[in-house]
């Protein structure tokens, strides 16, 4: 019996900011960002969206495929939760009618904590195969303005449902995994932006991939050779570049520059006009392998790197299933991405600013998003959310 990703559907704001936009308004070349980090488009959630609402929209095809009666777990992945109690998966649970003995769970773990909720999920239900579990990862990457990091902002959701006998990628269970105590990027619980010492993180980065990379080798048969693709965390698409020469450096490759990019540069295409999703960037990433590649996956091995700040890092390995491809949502992403509506400059300034209560006064929340689901209010430190 075989365990992994069944189905795979993702969500991302209503709006986005063209990076050029942004270059005019700091007096700079579009190119360090076209260019320098790989990035052309950053998404900005409206007023009325939230981790929540993009998480409900991300999973509701696959709840609605399924049925809500049989998911037995929801594991909600998140570095951006909106509540030090109450699991944001809760609201979810509610919006997508899931049923009453549905566990949930939120789990955190700078952008790391989807990977290991996939990996809780492959073992429920390794242990009882009949159980389909959904794992939702779903944030909102925001930094201070004029900061190295703002050109990096994002949001999305990923939504995968974990089953026997998957329809899309089998997980291996062999995995490697690095833990260390840093302190490249951190949010403290009095800060609505994150810290991050840039240069330091994507130095911990590329090590936590050589460490991973060689724990991995030890518990896999698998080498750099019997990988087709490679997906990784994306905090910016050149990220990932990166990360590749150095892992085919390691592995003293035989593959030219041009083999190499390859095997990633149709896991950046939504990444690079999406921005940061911290936990579900990964995951957008394969949802972008399967939908854009040019040839046939069917019986590929791809590589994942998973990597969360702080640190966890952790690579495994999945084979992809033959006739993925008939159970893809690639027309609906497509869609929802060709809807979206660009903004300029100063209205990006609005929608960062837009006001977020702190001493439980009353704020109702205007429709302004295209989704099913909506924030409609904040009153006496409760969000509202409600069905559009």
């Amino acid at each position: 019996m075989s365990v992994g990703i069944d189905e795979i559907s993702f969500y991302t704001s209503n709006y986005f900011l063209d990076l050029r936009s942004l270059a005019l308004a700091q007096q700079t070349d579009p190119d360090k960002y076209y260019v320098g980090i790989g990035q052309e488009k950053m998404g900005m959630a409206a007023p009325d969206e939230d981790i929540v609402t993009m998480a409900a929209n991300a999973a509701l095809p696959l709840v609605e495929a399924v049925g809500s009666e049989r998911i037995s777990t929801l594991m909600f992945a998140t570095e951006t939760g909106i509540d030090q109690s109450k699991a944001a998966g809760v609201y979810v649970h509610r919006l997508l009618g899931l049923n009453p003995n549905c566990r949930v769970v939120e789990l955190k773990q700078a952008c790391y904590s989807a990977t290991a909720a996939i990996q809780m999920a492959c073992a429920l239900v390794a242990r009882q195969p009949e159980q389909k579990v959904l794992v939702v990862a779903s944030d909102v990457a925001r930094y201070e303005l004029n900061t190295p990091g703002e050109a990096t902002q994002g949001c999305g959701a990923v939504a995968i449902m974990i089953t026997a006998n998957p329809r899309l990628v089998e997980i291996d269970p062999e995995v490697g995994n690095y833990t260390e105590d840093v302190m490249d990027f951190w949010r403290p619980n009095y800060r609505v932006t994150a810290l991050v010492d840039g240069k330091y993180s994507t130095k911990i980065y590329l090590k936590s991939l050589k460490k991973a990379w060689e724990h991995f080798r030890e518990a896999s048969p698998l080498t750099f050779d019997d990988f087709s693709h490679f997906c990784y965390h994306l905090p910016f698409g050149r990220m990932a570049q990166k990360a590749h020469q150095q892992l085919a450096k390691l592995n003293k490759s035989g593959l030219d520059a041009g083999q190499l990019e390859q095997q990633i540069e149709d896991t950046l295409s939504y990444n690079r006009i999406i921005g940061n999703s911290y936990t579900a960037s990964m995951y957008i990433g394969l949802t972008s392998l399967l939908e854009n590649c040019g040839h046939n996956l069917a019986g590929k091995r791809i590589g994942f790197f998973s990597y969360g700040s702080g640190c966890v890092a952790e690579f495994f390995s999945g084979r992809v299933v033959e006739g993925y491809e008939r159970h893809l949502h690639r027309d609906r992403h497509q869609q929802m991405l060709d809807a979206r509506q660009e903004i300029g400059y100063e209205e990006y300034l609005e929608l960062y600013r837009y006001p977020d209560p702190r001493d439980g006064e009353h704020l109702e929340i205007p429709a302004s998003t295209r989704g099913r689901f909506r924030l409609a209010a904040i009153s006496h430190h409760k969000r509202e959310y409600i069905e559009c």
